[in-house]
């Protein structure tokens, strides 16, 4: 109650010394001076609507507010927010946020110096009131509002200034009221910044969760083709051990040994979809020497993958996709059959592991569906996060030359899923 008193008597104080100082000169002018009472009546009138003005400007802000203190019924309101992103971005959404704010007319940004301007029109509160002219509170003011807001980078977030106050000098807030509007405004644009972060938030976890739930699609997906031999290429194996056991015992004996190492390297992990280059190498040369059984001179194959990158991490069943490939759709469909390359090298921009062969090359003889390197471009992406790629070319001078580079390090599984 103090407060709102305070209030008052502050507005009626220099509005009554206003008035006196006009009693003051309007006495001291010849003729017109005699005649005091019009002078009295006019600030009697005076006062009277200014005290009215600032009991409705307190009543408003009590409606807005939901209190009454200094903070409130200051005309100029300050305001200090952290937007949780970096001062660009922060900009932005501040930018956004204040031009779509009620009644703006103006609006000046600079993104490079991170500050926005506005005019705002003031809201006519109570309408179009009869007296509206003769309120002295309104003589002297602006119909309008102003705001400055600036960003202040602070590492990875932004810090917001906001100040929102009448189009007016300083001094004038002895006299005038804004009717609570600077408050609103100040209140308005915080509120605006909160739902856009929120937003912001709510689409990053969307998409987080959208990206966990791909990752575990595909990887339930890696983990049905594991527990899902090719029965075509089992049933062909052991059907070709069985012939040879009659006729070369020795070759049907590899090509036993082989078809188990290749099984014990198909195993599911059910802990990680991570393996390295070293142990799916071994599982490419035991289905590729299976082959070598079968086709006979019609297969060959390269390997030239250092000792000291065998250690590189890589998707499980990755490296097998790609050979796979080479054969099915390079070397099979071809009547000479062909050779398959398997290399390795590192660079800077990670480890390069390639699969090329000799073999039909881009053609329309092949039946392949691509869903393979799909796959694998789809895993290299809910895995790495853009850190790896699959490249498939033409290889010179005949077949396909397909390159999957990945870091060197694995990346940890909150920032795959990340």
């Amino acid at each position: 109650m103090f407060k709102r008193l305070f209030f008052v008597f502050r507005i009626a104080f220099a509005w009554g010394v206003a008035v006196m100082l006009f009693a003051a000169l309007y006495s001291g002018i010849p003729i017109i001076g005699r005649f005091e009472a019009p002078a009295i009546l006019l600030g009697f009138g005076t006062m009277a609507l200014v005290i009215a003005g600032a009991f409705s400007h307190l009543h408003r802000v009590k409606l807005i507010a939901g209190r009454v203190d200094h903070d409130t019924l200051d005309n100029r309101q300050k305001r200090l927010v952290e937007i949780p992103f970096e001062a660009g971005e922060a900009f932005d959404l501040l930018d956004a946020a204040v031009r779509e704010l009620p009644g703006i007319e103006q609006v000046d940004s600079a993104r490079d110096s991170l500050q926005v301007r506005a005019k705002i029109a003031r809201p006519r509160t109570y309408g179009e009131h009869p007296l509206r002219r003769w309120n002295p509170l309104l003589w002297f003011g602006q119909p309008r509002n102003q705001m400055l807001a600036t960003v202040t980078p602070a590492g990875d977030s932004g810090r917001v200034t906001l100040i929102c106050e009448p189009e007016n000098p300083a001094w004038s807030d002895w006299f005038l009221v804004d009717d609570g509007t600077n408050y609103e405004n100040a209140e308005a644009i915080v509120r605006a910044i909160t739902r856009r972060v929120g937003e912001r938030r709510r689409g990053e976890q969307a998409s987080a969760t959208q990206t966990a739930e791909e990752k575990e699609l595909t990887e339930a997906k890696l983990h049905l083709l594991h527990a899902q031999v090719e029965p075509h290429f089992l049933y062909n194996t052991l059907a070709s051990a069985q012939l040879l056991t009659r006729s070369d015992p020795a070759r049907a004996e590899a090509m036993l040994g082989h078809l188990i190492q290749y099984l014990r390297r198909s195993l599911p992990n059910a802990e990680d979809d991570m393996s390295t280059l070293g142990m799916e190498l071994e599982r490419a040369l035991a289905y590729l020497e299976i082959l070598k059984i079968r086709m006979g001179d019609r297969l060959g194959v390269q390997v030239d993958v250092p000792q000291a990158l065998r250690a590189t991490p890589l998707p499980a069943m990755m490296l097998q996709t790609l050979v796979e490939n080479a054969i099915k759709h390079g070397l099979e469909p071809r009547t000479g059959g062909g050779t398959v390359w398997i290399r390795a090298r590192a660079d800077d921009a990670g480890v390069a592991v390639t699969v090329a062969d000799d073999g039909e090359g881009f053609n329309t003889k092949t039946s392949g569906t691509g869903i393979g390197l799909k796959n694998v471009r789809e895993r290299l992406r809910l895995r790495y996060a853009g850190a790896a790629n699959l490249s498939v070319v033409a290889n010179f001078p005949a077949g396909v030359a397909a390159t999957i580079t990945v870091p060197a390090q694995a990346p940890s599984r909150s920032a795959a899923h990340g």
